[in-house]
């Protein structure tokens, strides 16, 4: 099976259990690091993953 490097917010948001407006909340904030890819803004898997496992997503 084929896995994304990026996520949706939405999808993001799912994973990690909590709502789309917290998701969208944690981007602007900065404390879950994001791309901006023109109007859409994309997470990267790995950051998912460091968060999913107690990390810091800013080490990864």
């Amino acid at each position: 099976m084929d896995q994304r490097m990026t996520l949706t917010v939405e999808e993001a948001a799912r994973l990690l259990g909590v709502s789309r407006a917290l998701a969208y909340e944690l981007v602007r904030d900065g404390e879950i690091p994001s791309l901006r890819l023109r109007r859409r803004i994309v997470i990267p898997r790995r950051v998912i993953d460091a968060l999913l496992r107690g990390e810091s997503p800013e080490s990864t």
